[in-house]
């Protein structure tokens, strides 16, 4: 299957061809799920620089084509679409650097929060629908449901996941289709698809532009607080650029680098907590103490269900969806796509792959499908911290996983659930015939790879396997959150000239998987900022 052409964007450029100082209305630190949205809306109106510290998705044919988006996450080049990283609970873990974010390197399945949820956020429904359905009509598409699919679909209402919700974007309690953003061809369609939108005339996007530190002034203004007023970034050879916000612009620096790079560029620019922050020799220009916490990861556990058969390649096209939780399923990849593989006592050693969140061990191709579940709304929290001064490493986070005992209980009932659906006459033959689903639990306890400390009983016990097997679904967020880093319009509280539009700024992780309201909340936000004027 050939790459995804590259669409003709005049604009998009490598960083090192940057002057050295550049003006403009409004500068966005990443071109990820929520900046592209973002940055096409506002160059409606505005003069826009979109810094992304990536590449670009197009002819990288493992991320636009399914059959091979999984070994991004294997990649460990230094301009890998996905950056490795461990979190201090000892879950591997990634985070996107490519125009496009997260789109470019997830599992592509496209769900709206549930209209509670946008409430929940302070969105306005009309226009929160509006913005939905303008992402919808470039990246989304529906499935086309395999046997498994339908197989699992009928299981999870057999057991007791249900209504039946059928094809839908809508979160909604039951069982349903969703959308995917990859096209009846198997080509995905990212964020960056969204700068078709841009005005070419008035937005700039700089590739392999990593910033630096933000700049700050003494404000002006009634309440002289500190204003944001550029952003130093590095080119992909060390050249340092600066690009300043217009003299005399209503505009702002804007971060939407992610849950982990927005409050890691606050921190690095003086904003966070100033203890933290002088340890570091950062100098202190907004002691912000709730920058970097109350951060959280939806926690994932599986079931790998080796088949007899081959089974096709399918990424999630059906959830179930529980008041606590929801229950997805893929099949057929290398290393079953993004969580790795599977090892029993049919597939030769030399070819035992693990599941794991990355790292593929070798070529083997799993044949079979995993079931997983994601807690939808833990209750344990985490914080995140700078390890070094360099904002191409890593933070230090701590996810804090199953801290709450509600947690593990709502995993437990996940994991039931899940082998309830197993033992479903519709998935009994894509499983070894009396291949019950306790052995398949105690098959994956023997084939999940992670850094956590393992115990004798988490083959045998379900809180211990919920414990012990945790990995993670990449649904990070939190850190710079609404009512405690940034106001009901995503202002930094604080400063002036600042604001943060992304994931880092949610309590919890909208829809069974967030990508369409990231993306969402960026075309929301840029019609509010581009409108206010009006």
């Amino acid at each position: 299957m050939v790459p995804v052409a590259a669409p003709a964007f005049g604009f998009v450029k490598c960083a090192i061809d940057a002057p050295p100082v550049s003006y403009h209305d409004y500068i966005i630190v990443g071109g990820g799920t929520a900046g592209c949205p973002l940055a096409a809306t506002l160059s409606e109106r505005f003069d826009v620089l979109v810094l992304e510290r990536g590449g670009s998705p197009y002819g990288n044919p493992n991320v636009s084509n399914l059959a091979s988006f999984v070994q991004n996450l294997a990649d460990l080049s230094p301009t890998s679409p996905a950056q490795r990283f461990v979190s201090e609970d000892g879950v591997v873990n990634a985070r996107a650097r490519c125009l496009g974010g997260g789109t470019c390197i997830n599992a592509g399945f496209f769900s709206r929060a549930s209209s509670g949820e946008v409430t929940e956020m302070g969105l306005n429904p009309e226009l929160a629908n509006e913005s939905f359905r303008w992402v919808e009509r470039e990246v989304a598409f529906w499935p086309q449901l395999t046997e498994w699919t339908s197989a699992f679909r009928e299981g999870l209402l057999a057991a007791g996941v249900t209504p039946d919700n059928g094809l839908t974007y809508e979160h909604l309690e039951g069982t349903k289709v969703g959308g995917t953003t990859f096209d009846p061809m198997g080509h995905r369609h990212t964020a960056a698809d969204l700068l078709k939108y841009a005005n070419p005339a008035k937005i700039n996007v700089l590739l392999r532009a990593t910033a630096q530190r933000i700049l700050f002034r003494k404000g002006t203004g009634r309440h002289k607080r500190p204003e944001a007023y550029g952003v130093v970034y590095k080119d992909e050879a060390g050249t340092v650029h600066e690009a300043h916000l217009r003299e005399g612009s209503a505009g702002a620096v804007i971060l939407s680098a992610g849950a982990l790079g927005s409050p890691q560029l606050l921190m690095l620019s003086g904003v966070g907590p100033a203890d933290h922050l002088m340890s570091l020799g950062i100098d202190v220009v907004l002691d912000q103490p709730m920058v970097g916490y109350d951060i959280a990861d939806n926690p994932l556990n599986l079931i790998a269900v080796p088949s007899p058969e081959p089974l096709p390649i399918t990424s999630v096209q059906v959830v179930g969806i529980r008041p606590g939780y929801y229950v997805e399923s893929l099949t057929g990849f290398n290393l079953v796509a993004a969580l790795q593989g599977a090892k029993s006592s049919q597939i030769p050693e030399s070819s035992r792959p693990q599941i794991s969140n990355q790292g593929i061990q070798n070529s083997y191709s799993f044949q079979g499908g995993i079931i997983a579940e994601k807690l939808a709304k833990p209750l344990s929290r985490g914080y995140l911290r700078l390890k070094t001064l360099d904002p191409e490493d890593n933070p230090s986070v701590t996810y804090n996983y199953f801290m709450k005992p509600e947690d593990l209980g709502t995993c437990l009932e996940a994991m039931q659930t899940i082998m309830k659906a197993i033992d479903t006459k519709g998935l009994s033959k894509f499983r070894y015939p009396n291949q019950s689903a306790e052995d398949l639990l105690a098959l994956t306890a023997s084939t999940v790879v992670n850094n956590r400390v393992r115990t004798a009983q988490d083959s045998t016990s379900l809180e211990q396997y919920c414990r012990d097997l945790v990995l993670t679904i990449w649904h990070y967020h939190g850190g710079c959150e609404v009512g405690k880093v940034v106001d009901d319009e995503y202002r930094v509280i604080g400063v002036d000239g600042l604001r943060v539009i992304d994931g880092s700024t949610f309590s919890f992780s909208p829809g069974t998987n967030p990508q369409a309201t990231v993306m969402m909340l960026g075309r929301y936000m840029g019609v509010r900022i581009k409108d206010e004027g009006d």
